[in-house]
């Protein structure tokens, strides 16, 4: 199964570098954005699809993971991916503390504290506003890319390795390690304890499995992702700021991953860059239709709200779910 798995992680590695090296710096940002919602959506997949918790405040564990950041990058003394992993760890550890409050929990009861959570945490750095700097936010320096992969890029595409290609490169560098972990997991011994506490808790516990160290587990490596996901935000938008990790931040993960399709990794990315791509793709058409910038801006969100509803109503198992059903009909036909 591991090979599997690192055989599909290099295909796609290798179209990783062929779409990013054939699209310019706009379509680069687009990718990247769409990596650190993969990610995040991962984690979220993890908690709700295998594990059965309901999580609305995915959002504040971004957050956590993108302020951890912007404090390590101040130094600037770590290299980059020294400081993900650390944000990653900072975040993990929240998450347990999260984890271990809401294992007790089920739920609207769950759904309900992990909302309070999404609607508290955006408030910490405006009361801590001198160190977390407040409603700006702290601004985050972008590290310089290393010499010797500035070199070997070079080498490889023919092209000077920019910063936004950058970090799009490491971005979904950092998606397709998360997915081999997450695909590893779910497929193992961990991923089968899971499955078996969401299915049924009675059974599960009959069989040995300690329900709440399972649903910690599963809570602390949704954080972690959240995590690395909010850091790449960070990095991305220069800045962590309250207003970017706002509640509808952590209602969009949950859409993204029911449109995509609860429980699997590709449904994760599906969702992801729908998230990405619909709303900027109806904000223009709605320009080129003669309407304002703002009414264009207003319109983005309703189609993605009456796309969510055809999706549910017309494929509740999402858009991997559908096409599944679609493929073996097919077949048996």
């Amino acid at each position: 199964m591991l090979r599997r798995h690192l055989l599909l992680a290099l295909a796609a590695l290798v179209v990783v570098v062929l779409v990013l090296e054939s699209t310019g710096p706009f379509l680069n940002a687009q990718f990247t954005a769409m990596a650190y919602f993969t990610i995040a959506a991962g984690g979220l997949t993890v908690l709700t699809g295998l594990n059965g918790q309901l999580s609305l405040g995915h959002g504040a564990l971004m957050a956590v993971g993108a302020y951890s950041a912007a404090l390590l990058l101040k130094p600037a003394a770590l290299p980059l991916p020294v400081i993900l992993l650390l944000a990653v760890v900072l975040t993990l550890a929240v998450g347990a503390l999260v984890g271990v409050a809401a294992a007790r929990l089920h739920g609207p009861y769950l759904a309900g504290a992990t909302l309070a959570l999404a609607v508290a945490v955006p408030g910490i750095p405006l009361f801590f506003g001198e160190t977390l700097g407040g409603e700006q936010g702290l601004p985050v320096r972008m590290p310089e890319i290393p010499t010797w992969l500035a070199d070997a890029a070079y080498f490889v595409t023919g092209q000077d390795l920019t910063p936004i290609r950058y970090l799009a490169y490491l971005s979904w560098l950092a998606v397709i390690i998360v997915f081999v972990l997450l695909a590893n997991l779910s497929r193992g011994r961990v991923g089968r304890n899971w499955r078996a506490v969401r299915d049924g808790e009675v059974a599960a516990e009959l069989a040995g499995i300690d329900l709440g160290r399972t649903r910690v587990g599963a809570f602390v490596v949704s954080a972690g992702c959240a995590g690395l996901a909010g850091a790449l935000v960070a990095l991305s938008a220069r800045l962590a700021a309250p207003s970017g990790f706002a509640l509808t931040l952590s209602l969009s993960l949950v859409s993204a991953v029911v449109l995509g399709g609860l429980g699997t990794l590709t449904g994760a990315l599906a969702g992801a860059a729908l998230l990405t791509f619909l709303p900027p793709l109806v904000t223009g058409a709605g320009t080129d239709l003669g309407l304002s910038d703002v009414q264009a801006a207003h319109l983005a969100p309703l189609i993605y709200g009456l796309v969510t509803v055809l999706i549910v109503l017309l494929a509740p198992a999402g858009l991997t779910g559908g096409l599944r059903k679609l493929i073996n009909r097919r077949r048996s036909s």
